[in-house]
Parts: C-alpha cells; sequence; structure tokens
C-alpha cells in the first residue's frame, strides 16, 4: 500500500492532507530518515510528528467505558467515539463496538475493525463468558443463584430459555454475574425475572481481558498474544 494512503487510512487525514504532511517532513523513519509518498517503509517503522503510528487494520481496543455514553452513533446525546482520538472515528476500516454496553453500563467495552474477530467474540459457539457487577434495588432473596445456574429461566417475550449462568453473592445488594450469552439487557432482565432492579451496572471482564487499573474513558490497543488468551 503507498505511504500517504496507509496513512490516510489510519485516519491522520485525506489523502491531500497526508501529502502535505510529507512534504512538510512531518513522516520520518525510526532512523530519522524524512519519508516521501514514494518511499517503502514498514508499518512499525513510521513515525508522524515523533510517534508512532497507530496500528494497521486488525486493531482491537479495549475501553472503560463510562455510565452516560452509548455505543451507536445514531442514539441521542453522547457516544464512545468521543472518548476515542478523532482520527479513530475515520479509519478504513471503521472501528465498531464488540457487542454493546448501554447507556447507564459501564465497564469493558472492545472496539476493532475486523469484522472476522468481531462475530468471533459475539458468536455463540464461542461462549465467552463476560462477568458483570450488578447493584440492586432490594436485598437478594437468597435463591437468585439456583434459578440463574438452571437453565430455565425465561426471560419476558423471550420463549427461548437462557443459558446457565453463575452469580457471586458480594453483599445483599451487590452480586457478580457470569454469563456465556449476549441477550438484549440481559443481566438487567434476569434480575427483573426475579423481581429485583438493577441500580448500577459494570462490565468487569471478558474471557481473560480484564480492565485492571484502566481509567474510566481510558482505551489501549491489545497485542495479539492478550487477544489470543479469548480463545485458550
Amino acid at each position: 500500500m503507498r505511504l500517504i494512503k496507509l496513512i490516510a487510512n489510519l485516519g491522520y487525514g485525506s489523502q491531500k492532507e497526508v501529502r502535505a504532511m510529507l512534504k512538510a517532513g512531518r513522516v520520518r523513519s525510526l532512523s530519522g530518515e524524512t519519508l516521501s509518498e514514494n518511499s517503502s517503509a514498514a508499518h512499525a517503522g513510521i513515525l508522524l510528528d515523533g510517534q508512532p503510528l497507530d496500528p494497521p487494520a486488525g486493531l482491537v481496543l479495549m475501553l472503560h467505558k463510562p455510565e452516560g455514553y452509548t455505543c451507536s452513533t445514531s442514539d441521542p446525546g453522547r457516544v464512545v467515539y468521543e472518548l476515542l482520538p478523532r482520527r479513530f472515528a475515520l479509519r478504513k476500516p471503521g472501528l465498531s463496538p464488540v457487542g454493546r454496553l448501554d447507556r447507564e453500563t459501564s465497564g469493558l467495552l472492545l472496539l476493532t475493525d475486523d469484522g472476522a474477530i468481531l462475530h468471533r467474540i459475539i458468536s455463540p459457539r464461542s461462549a465467552i463468558p463476560k462477568t458483570y457487577r450488578a447493584r440492586l434495588d432490594r436485598p437478594l432473596r437468597g435463591d437468585e443463584a439456583a434459578v440463574f445456574a438452571s437453565g430455565g429461566l425465561l426471560l419476558r417475550s423471550d420463549p427461548k430459555p437462557l443459558l446457565p449462568a453463575t452469580l457471586t453473592v458480594i453483599d445483599d445488594h451487590t452480586a457478580l454475574v457470569t454469563v456465556v450469552e449476549g441477550r438484549y439487557h440481559q443481566i438487567r432482565r434476569m434480575f427483573a425475572a426475579v423481581g429485583n432492579h438493577v441500580t448500577a451496572l459494570h462490565r468487569l471482564r471478558i474471557g481473560t481481558l480484564e480492565l485492571g487499573d484502566l481509567a474510566p474513558g481510558d482505551w489501549r490497543p491489545l497485542d495479539p498474544q492478550t487477544l489470543a488468551g479469548l480463545w485458550d
């Protein structure tokens, strides 16, 4: 791929703008050589304004989504893309959320420009567990773990029972729930089915991936080795 198109596809600017960057000497190699539009250089060896380029196509980002942001640009209000550098919204191919978290749910959200990775993660065949911390309006009554693990829980207006899920009690108003499905508002609807209401919901983990010390609103790219842990 030509250098101009490579940098433009990463969202740094139009091809005209990238050509101007090259002419201004803003694009260099690791050795300090000024690159032109006819230069040949490996992606990892290119610096723009002294900084490495963003990862190429196949990018997967981990984002700590705060409450108050949606995952769809068609929804009103703030969207998760506002938490990323503007160029990320201009990448070709574009970044898409891997599954969604609703506006009032916080926690671990993945975004990728790789459709194959996206579908592999969300596919029911992959059965990748996702763990949430739920804060509840009313005290747990004590039988929720057995109900969730039964494989027979029905959600309202959904004729197919849920697959077994794991519930761990933290205190009388807080529980961890691990599911291997991704139905619409699943955790909230599960607690509604047992007569409770979720007041706060936070996704802690997807497979082997955890937020760790990633602060709300912050993000980081995942390296191939870390991502491969999802399939272990």
